[in-house]
């Protein structure tokens, strides 16, 4: 199999003015096919997100015995076997959320599930996922790696108790012990012990959403959560659109100049890309909110201002935050973010490199980065098969011309067809000379 073509980054010509439509979560649509999986009875997931994450979660959990009907994009419907079965692969993919939050569930099964996933994926972090489910007495077997392959083989439930974990890589960690917690024969007390907890939104959003299904839940101190056992309810529930794929066309506003739509923004939500809002405001950008969606409006000239930013609980945003740092007109420093490097790629190390590649400054710092705006050129990016990548240099390209994406469609992984959309807001940019209305 060849490698894709570059993709030329479009160029606005001017001001964009779009209206964008983003598919749903991912971060929720895979906390609620955890959940249905769980559930006593039918769930239904309406809007959910068609991507490569949330379609290996869907396969993983088919291959324990759930049937999932995706035949309408609009409606899933997920129904949980009887038993959920043993003796099966889960291929992860890059899925984040497949590695972390199905073990909890495999645990559960009867025999062996085995886990790998493409080769990027074995070098994150899993193992407080398995030595949490070790001491909730799983048998779980990866070699001392803490990484991808590994097997979970399942006794048909789990004694559950008290565990103690260090989150501090990735939220992740809780993320899935929580789902599952109810189902475990003595529920889950589980302490985090490590010195941060990155990505503190998207523990919420597992806590909002287990309250949602009747799963009790108390918190005994800052760092402590106890999942009391008992049933999971089915449920009906429309996914929110996903706001941190939103951020590109949001800072396409701001570096423009011109204004961006993005239709169905909640207007309460605990998903970490509403923070985007806060930040495009601190860099000269003005948001509103409304029956539509969220409107964001760029500084007339595209001018934007260098940040001071602790992004420890909106990491995700990062490489679109630093996107917008690489094109401000004074240095930024983004800070609480050491934990990336442990996603897809080294984002931090992506992100220094790519913009050196553009003839930009940056530096990396114990936790973060240090971006000094300069002169910027064309240059063929690389995306490191991470999708908030390929965002970065879409973000810049808009205003750089020359610039290349190597594959783009890594994108896909969280945002289906995400380089015809952006090619149709750059689009709407006008230059000066263009009196449409």
């Amino acid at each position: 199999m060849t490698d894709p073509l570059p993709w030329p980054a479009p160029s606005a010509s001017g001001p964009v003015d779009a209206v964008v439509t983003v598919p749903g979560s991912k971060s929720l649509t895979n906390r609620w096919l955890v959940l249905a999986a769980l559930a006593e009875g039918t769930s239904t997931l309406r809007r959910p997100l068609r991507s490569r994450d949330s379609e290996r979660m869907v396969d993983a959990l088919r291959a324990l015995g759930v049937e999932v009907d995706d035949r309408d994009d609009q409606a899933w419907f997920v129904t949980p076997p009887v038993a959920l079965h043993g003796d099966v692969d889960v291929d992860c993919g890059q899925a984040g959320t497949v590695m972390r939050f199905v073990p909890p569930v495999a645990a559960l099964a009867a025999g062996p599930v085995r886990f790998d996933g493409h080769p990027t994926a074995r070098l994150r972090p899993v193992g407080p996922v398995l030595e949490a489910l070790r001491g909730l007495g799983a048998d779980v077997e990866d070699g001392g790696r803490g990484t991808l392959p590994y097997t979970v083989d399942g006794r048909g439930g789990l004694r559950g108790g008290t565990v103690e974990i260090d989150a501090s890589a990735s939220s992740q960690f809780v993320s899935a012990l929580l789902l599952a917690g109810a189902r475990f024969e003595q529920g889950l007390l589980l302490r985090h012990t490590g010195a941060s907890l990155p990505s503190l939104p998207h523990v919420e959003m597992t806590l909002q959403v287990l309250e949602q299904v009747g799963v009790r839940v108390h918190r005994p101190d800052q760092h402590s959560w106890r999942v009391e056992p008992g049933p999971v309810a089915a449920f009906d529930v429309v996914v929110e659109p996903d706001l941190s794929s939103a951020a590109p066309f949001l800072a396409l506003a701001a570096v423009t100049g011109g204004t961006v739509t993005v239709r169905d923004w909640p207007t309460t939500t605990t998903q970490p890309g509403d923070g985007l809002r806060r930040i495009l405001q601190g860099m000269g950008a003005t948001t509103s909110l409304s029956p539509e969606g969220l409107l964001v409006q760029g500084a007339g000239d595209g001018r934007l201002t260098g940040v001071d930013l602790d992004l420890s609980a909106v990491g995700e945003l990062t490489p679109v935050v630093a996107a917008l740092a690489t094109l401000a007109d004074g240095p930024s420093r983004l800070r609480g973010i050491a934990h990336l490097r442990g996603h897809e790629t080294d984002r931090l190390a992506a992100l220094v490199t790519e913009i050196g590649r553009l003839g930009g400054r940056a530096r990396e710092t114990d936790d973060g980065l240090v971006v000094e705006p300069t002169g910027l050129s064309g240059a063929l990016l690389r995306t490191y098969h991470d999708h908030r990548m390929a965002m970065f240099a879409a973000v810049v390209g808009a205003v750089v011309p020359g610039v290349e994406i190597e594959d783009v469609t890594t994108a896909d992984k969280t945002f289906p067809d995400f380089h015809l959309a952006w090619a149709g807001a750059v689009a709407t940019g006008r230059d000066a000379g263009d009196d449409r209305p």
